[in-house]
């Protein structure tokens, strides 16, 4: 990577907390291996106490992107870096998770999917490096975009989401550090302090910033019918490991059923494991079992109820 030594002097950044140095790891490269371990471990354990901290504003944000994506719109991720690969990952593993369509939660990092695996952090000084993508999609109204950036000062980002405002998509922006001003119409703000490897937002930063993007995305995709009881009842059949879940999911709303006979019914239903759940505790059809899950806005509990229908 190429030094630019006559670059103008960058703002300051040292009074973020996740750019100060942690009081507690000064003397890290005089450690042994054992106690370089216990102190990354036991300053993780704020992760849960700050993402807890944040839940209010996440459950803020769920109906704002809920809505949406019940008009057709899309969750979208933008972030660099280590927050830009987060937003990725979260967006990748929605489909094989809630068979979510693979447009409906999209990740966009800086430096595009090369930056996943080399490291592109040039490109995040560019407030108008998103927007290509963004106006790619086509996103408007109906979208939620969520910008990620641990300091919160990351240009990328910022500029992304002002785009998105322009445009009237939701906005949200989720970060580490406190006092964030940045506008938007959620913030999440997840306090995590300083790292033990100064600025190294990759660690605690990054873990708490996964946590809260898997609360995010599953409890969205629960709201929108993929979640019955703590079960993934919207998983496609599509490979062995999925084909064993979805029988033992299809035996546990129907007991009666044995293997083979569950298998039957998942393969009648075209490995839609709702639809055999429909089918079979309601006696109907394939088509029948699809028309109820459709006036029950695909909530599982309501099709098979009745209560809608």
């Amino acid at each position: 990577m190429r030094y630019f030594p006559a670059m103008p002097l960058p703002a300051d950044r040292g009074h973020l907390s996740t750019e100060q140095r942690h009081p507690g790891s000064r003397t890290l490269d005089t450690l042994d291996v054992e106690a370089a371990i216990a102190l990354v471990v036991d300053d993780h354990r704020v992760v849960c106490d700050a993402v807890a901290a944040a839940a209010a504003a996440l459950g803020g944000l769920v109906p704002t992107v809920v809505e949406r994506m019940r008009r057709g719109g899309r969750l979208v991720y933008v972030g660099a870096g280590t927050s830009g690969r987060l937003g990725v990952l979260d967006a990748a593993e929605c489909p094989p998770t809630f068979q979510s369509d693979s447009d409906q939660v999209i990740g966009i990092i800086a430096g595009g999917d090369a930056a996943l695996r080399r490291s592109s952090e040039g490109l995040e000084d560019d407030p108008a490096g998103a927007v290509p993508a963004l106006e790619a999609r086509d996103i408007g109204v109906d979208d939620t975009v969520v910008g990620i950036a641990a300091g919160g000062t990351t240009p990328y980002v910022l500029g992304a989401l002002r785009w998105a405002r322009s445009v009237g998509a939701a906005t949200a922006m989720i970060t580490c550090v406190p006092d964030v001003r940045v506008d938007v119409d959620h913030i999440i703000v997840l306090d995590t302090g300083p790292e033990i490897l100064t600025g190294s937002t990759r660690l605690k930063a990054g873990t708490a910033t996964k946590l809260a993007l898997n609360t995010l995305s599953t409890v969205v995709f629960t709201q929108l019918g993929k979640v019955c009881g703590n079960l993934m009842v919207d998983l496609r059949a599509t490979n062995e490991k999925l084909r064993d879940r979805a029988i033992r999911i299809l035996r546990e709303f129907c007991p009666e059923l044995d293997r083979p006979e569950a298998a039957t019914r998942l393969d009648a239903a075209g490995g839609h494991l709702k639809v055999a759940i429909v089918m079979t505790r309601c006696g109907v059809s394939v088509n029948e079992a699809r028309r109820r899950l459709d006036i029950a806005g695909e909530r599982l509990r309501e099709a098979v109820d009745g209560t809608r229908v």
